[in-house]
């Protein structure tokens, strides 16, 4: 209930800004910003939300530094280890696939590696501080750039068919 808050944040922030800067560059770049918007915010709503209501208890809890074993769920044995393996695959690949049609450009690898990294460091970082029963780990990182870049193989694949799709949408 509390992530409630959140959300009309966020949709009042794409209402009243982000909608009317991305709709004057084209129904192309309204499209594909739209859809990451939603992503992220979904990506929000898994990982780090309630974020608003928390905010006033962020120090009422102990930090809980990274834990930097890669893999030592795998390797011990405990949890869910394949399913949070692979939701954190899962989870980033849309980023990777994204990324290069909100850019408009040739974006290499090494960027969508780099900034899929830096929005997992960035989540792992505020788990912890924003709510206390979280907990931040270096194999969601690791797995996490891995999800951006089987999302920016799966661009390149697509890459001819999201052009075509998004010039008629330009066009219409």
């Amino acid at each position: 209930m509390k992530e409630i808050i959140d959300f009309i944040v966020l949709i009042l922030l794409y209402v009243f800004i982000l909608y009317k800067k991305w709709k004057v560059k084209g129904k192309d770049v309204l499209l594909v910003n739209t859809i990451m918007y939603i992503y992220l915010s979904f990506v929000l709503y898994f990982t780090l939300m309630p974020i608003i209501t928390a905010l006033p208890f962020i120090f009422n809890h102990p930090y809980i530094s990274m834990n930097l074993v890669p893999f030592i769920d795998v390797l011990d044995g405990r949890g869910d280890f394949a399913r949070q393996v692979g939701l954190n695959v899962v989870m980033t690949i849309p980023f990777g696939f994204l990324l290069p049609l909100v850019k408009k450009a040739n974006v290499k690898v090494s960027k969508v590696v780099l900034y899929t990294f830096l929005l997992s460091l960035f989540i792992e970082l505020l788990q912890p501080l924003i709510n206390d029963f979280r907990s931040s780990d270096i194999t969601d990182l690791i797995t996490n750039v891995i999800g951006g870049f089987i999302g920016y193989l799966l661009y390149l694949i697509f890459k001819p068919l999201t052009t075509r799709v998004l010039n008629y949408i330009n066009k219409n």
